[in-house]
């Protein structure tokens, strides 16, 4: 088993940025994805961007340029670093921890609300 836990997330204008985190615990050696997702209101959940092993990476083509996914190790910990956010981005962000196809977790999700 894994626990994710996500934290972050917030309400902010049309331009700025917020990190969000997501703190891994549990069976976390198993795990060979670990990623970003996010649900919008009336859509479907859509990846944001993944890590695929440990170091390779995987944008959804609409986020690369502006969000960046990174990691540290040492404390089981994933970000999402999302810069020029618009309001089209808003939405609840989920993290997402895999080992493979129907063996997966995910995080309770953060809110990202971006608003004038």
């Amino acid at each position: 088993q894994v626990q994710l836990v996500e934290s972050g997330g917030g309400l902010v204008q049309p331009g700025g940025s917020l990190r969000l985190s997501c703190i891994a615990s549990g069976n976390t050696l198993r795990i060979n994805y670990m990623g970003w997702y996010r649900q919008a209101p009336g859509k479907q959940r859509e990846l944001v961007a993944t890590f695929i092993g440990d170091r390779r990476t995987h944008y959804a083509d609409s986020m690369q340029g502006r969000f960046t996914i990174s990691r540290d190790n040492g404390k089981n910990t994933v970000y999402l670093q999302m810069n020029n956010l618009m309001p089209d981005d808003t939405a609840v962000y989920y993290c997402n921890a895999k080992i493979t196809a129907g063996v997966e977790w995910w995080g309770q999700g953060t809110q990202v609300i971006v608003s004038s």
